[in-house]
């Protein structure tokens, strides 16, 4: 955490459920937290959902307000109720929220009011963004290999390879990261750290997202471009975040792009793939998928995925380590210092947006 020099001692609070609170609270996160003055949780166990706002609970409301009306800062995450316009107009101390796993799209703060109302409001989802790169390098990788079927093939109890010539022909065991072309759906916080992790492979980086400013292809060396020139490279994953836009924005004629031999990682969301366009595509069994996600979640136990030996699955797990949920409150309480010494936040949340090619 950077050392900010802060005008005075700040009030901070955090609002959620127990379970959020377990998850995310270990001591260096208090620490964090309570360096920058004084921290308090409150408890609170509201109906939460990435889709949908938490109902309207007058009583669960008047609580917040008691809890919060001295505050200069608030974290809200499961289990807070909406903060809306007329909840903080009874918070006039209140200079900042921070939602602390709103997957980039909260809906728990009314943004717009709160803009109006001159607080400053981030989202510090994006500390889960250094995992799920992780895992989205290591699931291409995987995919270059076709290990998947290798797996399967050898808890079935075959013996593999017993001699060299068997490796050399196999089709799935000769795929390399290292000079190939990959291509990224979405440029944001995960893409960029893929991309970082990316630069010793010496990988040709092409990427889609209409909302990455140009600058970034300086500053990262790579090509901005359109999603079918990303859906022709060797390696293509998916990294947008699920909106209206992007649902099923990667379809029938995106995936019929897909070069044979080449891989397909999506630790996006699974609604943004169509996935009986998916199947369909790799019926053909030239291309390889790994993915972390599907549509619906959790994946049908008859789907056709699961007996695919050109699939490598795992269930939605990209985004889940021990770290993530202290890093959530970690990253918030730079903001937070960041805010109150006079400099400009880094993670403002967004509202709902439509990616347009």
């Amino acid at each position: 955490m950077t050392i900010y020099n802060l005008p005075r001692p700040l009030r901070v609070g955090f609002a959620c459920n127990a379970d959020t609170f377990a998850r995310m609270a270990d001591a260096e996160a208090i620490e964090a937290l309570s360096s920058l003055g004084s921290f308090e949780h409150h408890l609170c166990d509201e109906p939460s959902s990435w889709d949908e706002a938490p109902p309207e609970n007058s009583a669960a409301i008047d609580k917040l307000v008691a809890f919060a009306s001295n505050l200069d800062a608030l974290l809200v995450c499961h289990g807070s109720p909406r903060l809306t316009g007329a909840i903080l107009d009874r918070l006039p101390n209140l200079k900042f929220i921070a939602e602390v796993e709103g997957d980039r799209f909260s809906q728990r703060i009314d943004v717009n009011a709160a803009a109006e109302r001159g607080v400053t409001v981030v989202d510090t989802t994006n500390g889960s963004s250094y995992p799920v790169a992780e895992w989205a390098l290591a699931m291409a990788m995987i995919g270059l290999r076709n290990a998947g079927a290798l797996f399967r093939r050898m808890i079935d109890g075959e013996v593999l390879f017993q001699k060299w010539a068997e490796r050399v022909a196999d089709p799935g065991f000769n795929g390399e990261l290292t000079g190939r072309s990959v291509g990224l759906i979405g440029a944001g916080y995960i893409g960029r750290r893929l991309i970082e992790l990316l630069q010793p492979f010496q990988a040709d980086i092409y990427a889609f997202d209409p909302y990455a400013p140009r600058v970034l292809a300086d500053i990262y060396d790579i090509t901005l471009t359109s999603l079918e020139q990303v859906m022709a490279c060797d390696v293509v994953i998916s990294l947008v975040p699920l909106t209206p836009e992007t649902k099923q924005m990667i379809g029938e004629k995106e995936l019929n792009l897909l070069r044979p031999r080449s891989v397909f990682v999506n630790v996006s969301r699974g609604a943004v793939v169509d996935q009986a366009a998916l199947i369909r595509r790799l019926v053909r069994g030239d291309v390889v998928a790994s993915l972390d996600v599907f549509d619906p979640e959790p994946l049908e136990a008859d789907s056709p995925l699961r007996t695919m030996h050109n699939v490598f699955l795992t269930p939605h797990i990209a985004g889940v380590t021990a770290p993530c949920g202290p890093r959530f409150l970690t990253l918030a309480a730079d903001e937070i210092a960041r805010k109150f010494a006079g400099h400009r936040t880094r993670h403002d949340l967004v509202p709902r947006a439509g990616v347009k090619p």
